[in-house]
């Protein structure tokens, strides 16, 4: 239950008891955020029991004292599940995960998609692939396959993606989002082990406890062909297997990078031709 005190701390410490109405005290505060025994008091449950949550030793939480911790700690609706999935009595283990596979009628989907699209499943590992999709970023078929480890262990990522700082807060509270669903899973933990100790910015992030599923948003990629891409991006869990997602990208109508995406695909088509954005810069 340590993962459930770490995050309980890190949210407690995130409030401004200001916002929340709560008086500063007479003496400044010598640490950030709410104390524990008014945080207790915002949900309605005793000090000593939220004290007990917070050192990893109570068991069997009750779905309404979660409920009141969520609405106390002001948790959105990803987080408020992460902290059910680490307080759950019954854990899902996973003493050896199997290899998740993609039916071949999703890989038709990709595609006959024409737009860049990829289905990840539970490590963020990329399974599957549209030529779009590997040719606006990463090249799946040849490097890392792996989100985290592509975006935190390889340095053409900062590069690739001009506002890094921001996409690697969300990939970091999207692995944390994977690793609440399975927090004893054993390769979920060597991956988070595997990417702390290489990545010093990893660290930094993931202290932070920030959850987030994969949903939508926007991202700028540099890419190598045609240059910059800006585009939406949405995710849809996929039916029998919902550890598995499917990303597509799109660019708004009329726009440069909409052309650029055009352009992208004729090179795929034709790839023995000059670069689009080569061409023109000349």
């Amino acid at each position: 239950m340590k993962e459930l005190g770490d995050f309980l701390k890190t949210r407690r410490a995130a409030l401004d008891p200001a916002e929340l109405g709560l008086p500063q005290g007479v003496t400044q505060r010598r640490v950030a955020g709410l104390r524990r025994e008014e945080l207790a008091q915002l949900a309605g449950i005793s000090v000593d029991y939220y004290t007990r949550l917070e050192q990893g030793r109570a068991r069997n939480v009750s779905p309404a004292v979660l409920e009141s911790l969520a609405r106390a700690l002001r948790l959105h609706a990803d987080e408020e599940r992460y902290l059910t999935n680490l307080a759950a009595p019954k854990r899902k283990r996973v003493a050896k995960p199997k290899p998740q596979r993609v039916r071949p009628e999703l890989q038709l989907l990709l595609d006959t998609i024409q737009a860049p699209a990829f289905i990840f499943g539970r490590y963020l590992d990329v399974l599957a692939w549209n030529a779009l999709g590997a040719a606006i970023g990463f090249d799946f078929a040849a490097g890392e396959r792996n989100i985290p480890k592509a975006f935190f262990l390889d340095e053409a990522a900062r590069e690739m993606h001009p506002e890094w700082e921001s996409v690697a807060k969300e990939v970091v509270a999207n692995l944390r989002s994977e690793v609440g669903k399975y927090p004893d899973d054993p390769r979920l933990a060597q991956l988070v082990g595997e990417l702390s100790m290489h990545s010093a910015d990893f660290r930094k992030l993931w202290a932070g406890q920030s959850v987030r599923e994969k949903a939508s948003g926007v991202k700028v990629i540099n890419n190598r062909i045609v240059g910059e891409l800006r585009l939406n991006y949405e995710t849809m869990r996929l039916q029998g297997d919902t550890d598995q997602g499917m990303v597509i990208y799109t660019a708004d109508p009329g726009s440069e990078s909409e052309n650029g995406l055009r352009l992208l695909a004729s090179w795929i088509a034709a790839p023995d031709a000059p670069s689009p954005a080569h061409e023109t810069a000349r």
